[in-house]
């Protein structure tokens, strides 16, 4: 059942690397990516940070578990003129590096570890993916910082900055 989202969506991805210094990787059975590799990712649910998003996607469509390192950029996009299209994507490090690849099914026909620089030759590789691949994100990422109230007024029951230590 597709959820109506409105004219403003909110999405995550997640780059997640394993000790070999490859990349998961998904190829997805739907949408415009299909056949394409590209990030686990997802859309935020009411009630989750974007950070908690990310992890939440990636269990569900690669059966790792992962925490995030850090944000290390932001999409942005209007389709059609229309629905503003936003994702927020993270560098994750899984919790285990012995964890194996369970492939959700219904939304992915494959998912593997790749090198960047396969991933940046590969043709079907989706046009993102091909540029973060060129790049090394790594050293520009942002931490996240817990721990801060910015009052009890607005009543966040979760919050988190994100910044350049």
């Amino acid at each position: 059942m597709k959820k109506d989202r409105g004219k403003v969506w909110l999405g995550v991805a997640g780059v997640t690397v394993n000790e070999l210094g490859q990349w998961l990787v998904v190829k997805k059975a739907y949408s415009g990516l299909k056949g394409r590799w590209s990030l686990p990712a997802g859309f935020v649910n009411a009630g989750e940070t974007v950070d908690e998003a990310v992890v939440r996607e990636l269990k569900e469509e690669t059966g790792i578990d992962c925490y995030v390192s850090g944000l290390i950029g932001f999409r942005t996009g209007v389709i059609r003129g229309d629905i503003s299209d936003n994702m927020a994507i993270f560098y994750c490090r899984m919790k285990d590096e012995q964890q194996k690849i369970c492939l959700q099914e219904k939304e992915l026909l494959e998912a593997k570890w790749m090198f960047p620089k396969e991933l940046a030759q590969d043709e079907m590789t989706s046009v993102m993916l091909k540029e973060m691949a060129s790049n090394q994100f790594e050293k520009h990422q942002l931490e996240g910082i817990e721990g801060i109230n910015p009052g009890d007024v607005f009543g966040y029951s979760s919050y988190k900055l994100f910044f350049k230590k």
